[in-house]
């Protein structure tokens, strides 16, 4: 003979610690999920800054010369084919505007990221990977309103 009270489902108790162990394991997991948007969004900005540069450089071989200088978000004269599939005139992934400098800020020639959405102690992460991890020295520096990718002094 069956109870009228047989136990056929989940208590309250148990409910509650299933909810609060994947409110744990949520709490665990988003820090890391943001980190990791961080890493790739600063990944990309290196890898596309320096490809940009690059586009210049083999421009100068190809002209003798670089580019005049630009606004940000303007592309420089005669580096559309050089710069194709690249969005100059959009926002970069870390906020601000693409910037061609050339015989600005004491250097000969740089591409540089206009007032980005990123502080000094993000970009300097993006520094790591790009030259010496220090905004004042080497191929990548901080300037005047933003930071820039140094081609040639």
């Amino acid at each position: 003979m069956r109870s009228v009270y047989s136990k056929s489902g989940f208590t309250l108790v148990e409910i509650m610690i299933v909810v609060a162990i994947i409110g744990l394991l949520a709490a665990l997991a988003i820090p890391s999920m943001r980190n990791a948007g961080s890493e790739t969004r600063s990944a990309r900005f290196a890898r596309e800054i320096k490809n940009a540069g690059h586009a210049f450089v083999r421009y100068s071989f190809d002209h003798g010369e670089y580019p005049s200088d630009k606004m940000p978000g303007q592309m420089a004269d005669g580096m559309t084919t050089y710069l194709s599939g690249f969005y100059w005139g959009e926002d970069t992934v870390i906020g601000g505007r693409w910037d061609w400098d050339y015989e600005v800020f004491g250097i000969h020639a740089g591409v540089s990221v206009q007032s980005p959405n990123w502080g000094d102690e993000q970009m300097q992460k993006i520094d790591v990977k790009i030259d010496d991890g220090n905004l004042g020295t080497g191929q990548f520096r901080k300037r005047s309103g933003g930071y820039i990718y140094i081609l040639e002094e």
